[in-house]
């Protein structure tokens, strides 16, 4: 029923935009940047409807419910990086006249080479990125409808895939800003509702936090995805360490005590309501907040699905004027996760004990209202999440087709097309055997990765005149194989302890510096090419209107083409 009446017109009307697409899109640029003629009001919805993914709406929801208040930092770090974006980026990005960021670095230093190494970092950033939206999505219809992990999986991919394949970026503007409305209702009025229908007793345990400790009914667990348990007394014969497999579904009695979920805190303790994060579990929870919002805030400037938006505005002032929009927009969407969070950690808690916190939002209204009105709002609130998954892979699944069809393997209209689906059937494959990663996890690694790449890459190509060709990519690489290394320590359980554990974790508060000290220094013991001046009078001046994108990124290549000619 909830499939039908929720999750189907969602994709319908994905599809039936998609199609309206179709007839203005005749060229590469009509397909990556819609021919640059989107008004910034478009565009900061269509934005800020990518932007808010699973991870950053029911994902953050999902964490306040298992680590507490501190979680709220991440919304913070989301929004910062736009403030950050419209005061460095924004404006000279759509100046460049370039398509892609790969398009971008090539037009800045003409270097091919660069531009395949950028491509190859947002093969990464988008997997990272893409993969644990179609992993939330197959969880959460798995939730409300028992169907299997795979069928949302497959849904969401499709449903993206085609809508792209046939509009491009056109489309994918029009469906993002449809859907950031569409959220914008499916999730604020559940939440008011929600916060009218709990009684008063709710309502004040959701503000003065107790630890989870026994369970109050009986209660019925399906563990999705294998779970190592602590019992703290006998249950059915079994104590201590107990490795619960995949797919069992366990019921505990009304009265138990809770076990605790190997390495985490039970949630509603004392470490709940702290207003800072604890990476590691390391104890240094202040290092571990500025680690999270230096790589947020910085990832966000060097995301490459939402700098690409930027280059569908008419001009650099638009360009500025989208990202001042999105940070209003966004800040309005962010008061209500932490609302769901802390209805969540009192009326779901158990879903701490088999990882799904992620569906903490669309549970809610079924613990409320066991009648038609429950069953209505879990229905919007599945619908306002498959607007979520479907905005924001939109918007990945096109940078990525992008690099591949663009930047790695030039093509043409009908290859871009072809790359889309191929790009999403690896994605849908990747995410049907991730159903055991956590999908904040992967989306912190992807805004890691981008902090610690484009970010350098952009900040000093648009504002250093001195940058050269090897310095650029000496940083790319050196940010790549740092945080990427990080990264597999977490993974492989590298024994590791204290403030240490969280730079391992999180590596962007020495990654990133790291990534641009590499830059400065090769770039102080190289020279730049003459035209670089030039280059970035034409990155902050004021265009000329009659002069198209084309038109001043043909003008960039000649001049490094001439410049090395004539050194040559």
């Amino acid at each position: 029923m909830i499939l039908a009446f929720a999750v189907a017109p969602v994709v319908l009307v994905t599809l039936l935009i998609g199609l309206r697409g179709v007839a203005a899109m005749r060229t590469t640029s009509d397909f990556l940047v819609a021919s640059r003629r989107v008004s910034p009001l478009l565009n900061s919805a269509a934005v800020t409807g990518e932007y808010l993914s699973a991870a950053s709406f029911l994902g953050v929801a999902g964490l306040v419910v298992k680590d507490g208040i501190g979680s709220l930092w991440y919304p913070v770090g989301f929004t910062a990086g736009y403030i950050a974006m419209l005061v460095l980026v924004a404006a000279p990005m759509r100046r460049s006249g370039a398509l892609t960021v790969p398009d971008f670095a090539e037009a800045r230093l003409n270097s091919p080479a660069l531009r395949r190494v950028t491509a190859a970092v947002i093969l990464v950033i988008g997997g990272l990125y893409l993969v644990p939206q179609f992993r939330t999505a197959g969880l959460v219809l798995s939730a409300v409808t028992r169907s299997p992990y795979w069928v949302g999986v497959v849904i969401a991919g499709a449903g993206v895939a085609i809508t792209l394949a046939l509009g491009g970026m056109r489309a994918a503007t029009y469906v993002q800003a449809f859907q950031f409305a569409l959220k914008l209702v499916l999730f604020i009025v559940p939440a008011i509702w929600l916060l009218i229908q709990v009684t008063p007793q709710t309502r004040y345990d959701a503000v003065n936090p107790t630890e989870y400790t026994r369970f109050t009914d009986d209660t019925s667990i399906e563990f999705s995805v294998g779970t190592t348990l602590e019992l703290k007394e006998p249950f059915h014969g079994r104590t201590g360490r107990w490795e619960v497999p995949q797919g069992t579904t366990v019921t505990f009695p009304k009265g138990m005590k809770v076990p605790q979920v190997t390495g985490e805190a039970r949630p509603g303790g004392g470490h709940w309501a702290r207003p800072l994060l604890d990476l590691a579990n390391a104890g240094h929870p202040l290092l571990g907040t500025w680690a999270l919002v230096v790589a947020l805030a910085l990832g966000t400037m060097g995301l490459p699905h939402v700098i690409m938006r930027f280059h569908t505005s008419p001009d650099g002032r638009a360009a500025r004027r989208t990202a001042a929009f999105t940070v209003g927009l966004l800040g309005v969407f962010y008061l209500f996760p932490g609302i769901y969070g802390v209805l969540g950690r009192v009326l779901v808690p158990q879903l701490y004990l088999n990882g799904a916190t992620d569906t903490a939002v669309v549970a809610l209204p079924a613990q409320v209202d066991h009648g038609w009105p429950g069953s209505l709002f879990t229905a919007l609130l599945t619908g306002g999440a498959f607007a979520a998954f479907l905005a924001t892979s939109l918007g990945l699944l096109l940078v990525v087709a992008g690099a591949i069809s663009y930047d790695l393997l030039p093509g043409g209209l009908r290859r871009l097309r072809f790359t889309v689906v191929a790009a999403a059937v690896v994605v849908v494959v990747l995410a049907l055997q991730a159903i055991r990663l956590d999908a904040g996890i992967l989306v912190t690694w992807a805004f890691t990765v981008a902090a610690s790449t484009f970010c350098p890459l952009l900040v000093l190509g648009i504002w250093w005149s001195r940058l050269t060709v090897a310095s650029a990519m000496s940083g790319v690489v050196v940010g790549l194989v740092t945080s990427s290394g990080a990264f597999a320590a977490t993974l492989f359980g590298l024994p590791v302890t204290g403030w240490v554990a969280i730079l391992v974790a999180q590596p962007a508060p020495w990654s990133v510096p790291l990534a641009f000290l590499t830059m400065i220094v090769v770039s102080l013991r190289g020279r730049p090419a003459s035209w670089t001046r030039t280059a970035m009078l034409r990155l902050h001046l004021n265009e000329d209107r009659e002069q198209t994108p084309a038109d001043r990124l043909r003008t960039l290549r000649e001049r490094a083409q001439s410049s090395q000619t004539n050194r040559s």
